[in-house]
């Protein structure tokens, strides 16, 4: 297609940038869409299987090289950013109190997914008023695209060695998303910052799954063990876990560079139904009825009750001794999937073998105070 050679696109993606922000985007930058430079880093690690069960990590690997393929005539990506860090995420509250369950803050409101999406729209609409030919196509982690590598060419932030996208400003609490355009926009430069010597995401991960700087195996991961497995959960993991029940942001805990991150902006990002807070027992209770009307909208909803069981089932077998939490498992257990019941399984003998760890040591006691009373007399 010609371009209108008097066209100022210069002040186009200025506008561009105005209108992002404007959409409730808090940064919007733009690339080229070559993204041969991360080609051989994704095979090997594939070659390696640390995508696990992950095919469509496979797939269509032609479409991840070169996004043209997927909407044809693109000459630019519009990549954009925005802030999901709620306030009073209340990250230590939950995970120091085992019989809460942790959810990844990004799952705990409306599935991001459907929210960019419509503000990539939006931003399309908006570039069309000014310039009719508009060809654009938004994708939020929805297709062969490799996200992070165009975030990072288009400046939005470095790779961590965790493998997720830093910005220097704003930490890493951020979602994705792309508008692929026709327009011959000027493009945006890379940043230069790094993570440095630190490593803090490396050793604090409680699966250690990022095996080595800016390579994660899935196979080891919370967020993959939780979410994307759809089979058992490996019994050298399940202890790990804690209360992790949907998700793992521990790596971006600790990271440095999240102690001043941006709170958002987006109301439908708050955490429904107090997921942010709620015990275990109580989402142990749901029937698969409750687990569908309540995770409608959400993200979480993906993963089908019985994932959904059997990650709370690992949770609570991970909480102190009790014969509430024994009786919940038990009561549950002869209705379940296999796939549940064996995790069931697992649950009632960590509980088990805690309450035989808590006979013992009273006993112990007993034996102490009898000797000193029997000392006394």
């Amino acid at each position: 297609m010609l371009q209108d050679p008097n066209f100022d696109f210069h002040q186009l993606a200025q506008d561009i940038k105005r209108w992002g922000k404007e959409l409730g985007f808090a940064q919007v930058a733009i690339t080229d869409t070559d993204v041969n430079a991360h080609q051989q880093s994704y095979r090997d690690w594939l070659a390696k299987n640390y995508h696990g069960q992950m095919a469509f990590m496979q797939r269509n690997q032609e479409l991840r090289a070169d996004p043209t393929k997927l909407h044809p005539n693109t000459l630019r990506i519009i990549s954009v950013r925005m802030n999901y860090l709620i306030p009073q995420a209340g990250f230590a509250a939950t995970l120091s109190d085992p019989q809460r369950a942790y959810i990844s803050r990004y799952a705990l409101g409306r599935d991001y997914h459907k929210l960019l999406r419509k503000r990539l729209k939006q931003l399309g609409e908006q570039i069309k008023t000014v310039y009719q030919d508009l060809d654009a196509r938004p994708f939020v982690d929805s297709a062969p695209i490799m996200e992070r590598p165009i975030a990072e060419k288009a400046g939005l932030g470095w790779t961590g060695k965790h493998t997720l996208l830093i910005n220097q400003d704003e930490g890493s609490w951020f979602f994705l998303g792309e508008l692929l355009v026709n327009l011959p926009l000027p493009v945006d430069q890379p940043v230069s910052t790094n993570c440095g010597n630190c490593v803090a995401c490396m050793t604090q991960c409680p699966t250690q799954a990022i095996i080595a700087p800016y390579q994660v195996d899935a196979k080891r991961c919370i967020s993959y063990l939780t979410i994307e497995n759809d089979g058992p959960i490996p019994v050298e993991f399940r202890s790990l876990m804690g209360n992790r029940i949907y998700g793992c942001d521990d790596c971006q805990l600790v990271c440095p560079w999240n102690r001043e991150s941006s709170l958002t902006k987006e109301a439908d990002f708050t955490a429904r139904h107090e997921l942010d807070k709620v015990t275990l027992l109580e989402l142990w209770s749901w029937d698969e009825a409750t687990f569908l009307k309540r995770t409608e909208g959400s993200p979480i909803r993906r993963i089908g009750y019985q994932r959904w069981q059997r990650n709370i089932a690992v949770a609570l077998g991970n909480t102190p001794a009790s014969a509430r939490v024994s009786e919940a498992l038990r009561t549950n257990r002869d209705n379940a999937e296999p796939l549940v019941q064996e995790h069931i399984d697992w649950a009632l003998g960590q509980q088990q073998q805690k309450l035989g760890q808590m006979t013992r040591q009273t006993h112990r006691l007993i034996r102490i105070i009898e000797k000193g009373l029997a000392r006394d007399a």
